[in-house]
């Protein structure tokens, strides 16, 4: 069932059937300093420094562990700091955590360290990276540290091919993430426009609107951080299309083949904004933390992205404009679909080359405590999944979170599976053709044809299984 509200989210949050697969939705090195302060991330491509934390497992009261944590999580890196302080100063096991934060390609600098033999002891994790990190090797499971309360607690949102894989449980759940657009109402009222667009054409009619209005002060319409394609789409069109009636990363849930006709005609809206000089300048370049502080700044209409992104303009980019998150548009303007709530299954993580894999554990437990999960929640850095935090937490009290809130129109999709096609990826091949353009007919097709070829090849091997759908509901994505 699909829940009924913004009031009710936390009750009927308890309801949503989570046995179905999610969809979704951190590089650095280890140093002596011990303060959980976030440490410079080196660029991807170039080697970590050596570990400093000496193998083995009992190491004297003068030899204190040291786990390295690497995550690519920004929004929550201040209460991350706070947490991993706190765990520092009384864990009474002479453990010490040091946090890395990355701004970028966190899949493959994650590559780099464990091939150079230099990997963190414990890993962000999200739906969507989890299993290929377990078919390489990356992570230990945890099922022999789970104690019965934490079976109990944590059993109903273990989930198979997302944190459990093959039987084996690797990470444990926190939060969801639903997605929205965000836009500025003093920008919006300043064109003449009395609400947020509700179908593609009025988003770009509304994007054309802001900029001609402001366009003479560095305003634009429309942004995204095109810095990463897959990034900017997977932020943007993927909502757009699973509210739309499809789902949105480009898979038929029905024929279980991909089909990436949908996202086409999602695409030629953004190039019209394009075309229209309705999108801020350089964002080809831009990244997610320059495009929040344009934003924050007042210079950008509307963007699409995360619930992570009222916690950003508390702590991170903190501002003044009159700011507010709405339901992405339609491609015609009528809700076929749920808008998917992703990265619902997973959270923290250990590294099975870890030589300390017992003490990375215990700052595992002590970040998964309910007061600690509780107050991420309330703190808006993610929606509470877990049903007896969701019991406990309060709404959070932050400003923007209200339209963020899980609600009728929001839901579960079934996980989709990854490939790697030959060739270029449909987020850098539509990007592409916004930029220069092309046969978007061809295009697509090329894409398909890519894709399933993939698609069949992972398999043959036995690395994704799919199951045709013919009856799927996008209105009810989980069947309820």
């Amino acid at each position: 069932m699909l829940i009924k509200g913004v009031e009710c989210m936390q009750k009927k949050w308890l309801g949503l059937s989570l046995s179905l697969m999610l969809a979704a939705g951190i590089a650095g090195c280890g140093g002596n300093n011990n303060t959980g302060a976030a440490t410079e991330a080196p660029e991807a491509g170039t080697a970590a420094p050596a570990a400093t934390a000496a193998a083995g497992g009992n190491t004297a009261a003068s030899e204190p562990v040291q786990l390295k944590y690497w995550t690519d999580d920004r929004h929550d890196q201040e209460y991350i700091k706070e947490l991993i302080n706190k765990f520092n100063e009384t864990n009474g096991e002479n453990i010490q955590v040091e946090l890395t934060v990355m701004s970028e390609n966190y899949a493959q600098s994650v590559d780099i360290a464990f091939t150079s033999n230099q990997a963190p002891d414990l890993l962000r994790l999200k739906s969507g990276n989890t299993a290929e990190f377990v078919k390489k090797g990356y992570l230990a499971p945890i099922d022999g540290y789970l104690t019965d309360d934490m079976k109990t607690k944590f059993g109903s949102v273990i989930i198979d091919n997302v944190n459990r894989i093959d039987g084996k449980v690797y990470s444990l759940a926190n939060t969801g993430l639903t997605l929205r657009l965000i836009y500025n109402k003093d920008l919006f009222a300043k064109a003449g426009i009395a609400n947020p667009p509700v179908s593609l054409q009025e988003m770009v009619d509304d994007a054309k609107k802001i900029t001609e209005q402001g366009k003479g002060e560095g305003v634009y319409g429309f942004a995204l951080n095109f810095k990463s394609p897959k990034s900017a789409f997977d932020r943007s069109i993927r909502e757009i299309l699973s509210l739309s009636g499809y789902q949105g990363l480009g898979f038929d849930l029905k024929t279980g083949q991909f089909d990436f006709a949908p996202y086409s005609q999602t695409i030629e809206y953004f190039k019209q904004m394009y075309e229209d000089g309705s999108i801020l300048p350089g964002a080809e370049t831009l990244d997610i933390d320059p495009l929040r502080a344009q934003f924050a700044a007042g210079k950008i209409g509307m963007y699409l992205s995360f619930s992570t992104e009222p916690g950003v303009y508390q702590d991170q980019f903190p501002t003044e404009i009159n700011w507010a998150g709405a339901l992405a548009p339609t491609l015609d303007g009528q809700i076929k679909g749920t808008s998917e709530i992703v990265s619902a299954g997973t959270w923290l993580g250990i590294s099975a080359k870890s030589a300390h894999q017992e003490a990375a554990w215990k700052f595992m437990q002590y970040m998964y405590g309910d007061d600690i999960l509780k107050t991420y929640h309330e703190k808006g850095f993610g929606i509470a999944v877990v049903p007896t935090i969701v019991e406990q937490a309060k709404n959070p009290e932050i400003n923007g979170m209200e339209g963020f809130l899980v609600g009728e129109h929001d839901s579960l999709w079934p996980a989709v599976p990854s490939v790697t096609p030959e060739g270029s990826t449909y987020a850098d091949a539509f990007f592409k053709y916004i930029l220069a353009g092309g046969d978007a007919k061809a295009i697509t097709e090329d894409l398909n044809t890519r894709y399933n070829a993939a698609l069949t090849k992972a398999v043959e091997k036995g690395e994704v299984t799919v199951t045709p759908n013919a009856a799927f509901d996008p209105l009810k994505p989980q069947g309820e």
